[in-house]
């Protein structure tokens, strides 16, 4: 059976899956999570690509397409490039097969996407303000709080007094917080007023976008039960009566995505006796 590769190349995180089988039937072998670090973006995606496919005991030979989306003209031996929003409607319908959106929360933007049942795109809308409803704000302030951030969910959920945070601006905010920690104000309910501040702009993405259906987050944030928690928080309040899911694969959904669609054109490809051409090799 086919095995393709996908590599969504974001602004902080490389993410490579590789996956086995038609695009209707495919199932993930392998993957690979990679913060960049300020390492050479083409060093972290050939190291997450070699990862991957030993994850999924994989020769590179043995991959008939490596398909990319994001920041993907930074992988020199990509066969195709998908577009990225296509890519999450694409992986988000693949890990959650009854949503009918995707509530995409990356490094440094947000986006609320509704599709149909094929993952056609039929409406998005995208944060174009500063940086303060993104993964890379609240590591940074993760940071500032002297706290891990695989801790921050939990922390947020304790809180029971939540201070929320009004900035638009992420240097705004950020001053905001030290403001709070100078007042006294404890961690948790810093965290969860950051939360609730930053749900109640990704639900207007939602609303703005004319979603109403079941939603799965996809993105670094959609690991942040804090974050998910005070999503829902906010639809309750606003009588809004949807789901917002999560997977485990959540944050490959770009990668899956990718993928998915570079087996749909391998498929095509191969019916049609075409030749793939690719940028660079196969083999990074």
């Amino acid at each position: 059976m086919a095995r393709i590769a996908g590599i969504d190349v974001g602004s902080s995180t490389i993410k490579t899956v590789v996956i086995e089988g038609g695009s209707q039937e495919a199932r993930v072998l392998g993957r690979s999570i990679d913060r960049i670090r300020r390492r050479d973006p083409v060093a972290v995606i050939r190291e997450s690509y070699a990862q991957a496919l030993e994850d999924a005991v994989s020769a590179p030979d043995t991959v008939e397409y490596v398909a990319t989306t994001g920041e993907g003209e930074l992988v020199p031996f990509r066969t195709g490039h998908f577009y990225s929003m296509t890519a999450h409607a694409r992986g988000g319908l693949y890990l959650e097969p009854a949503a009918r959106a995707v509530l995409d929360v990356g490094a440094l933007h947000a986006r609320a996407m509704l599709m149909d049942d094929r993952s056609k795109v039929l409406s998005y809308r995208m944060t174009n303000q500063c940086a303060s409803g993104s993964g890379q704000f609240l590591e940074n302030i993760a940071r500032y709080l002297g706290i891990a951030l695989d801790e921050v969910g939990e922390l947020s959920q304790s809180a029971t007094e939540p201070e929320l945070c009004s900035s638009i601006c992420a240097v705004l905010a950020e001053t905001d917080v030290i403001n709070m920690v100078s007042r006294g104000i404890t961690t948790p309910n810093i965290l969860k007023g950051i939360h609730l501040s930053m749900a109640g702009r990704l639900v207007r993405l939602l609303a703005a976008a004319k979603v109403d259906a079941k939603v799965l987050m996809t993105g670094g944030l959609a690991a942040d039960t804090g974050l998910k928690a005070a999503v829902e928080e906010t639809l309750v309040e606003q009588n809004k009566d949807f789901d917002v899911r999560v997977h485990r694969d959540s944050i490959l959904a770009g990668a899956i995505g990718a993928a998915l669609w570079g087996a749909y054109r391998q498929e095509v490809l191969s019916e049609r006796g075409d030749v793939l051409a690719t940028v660079g090799a196969i083999r990074p």
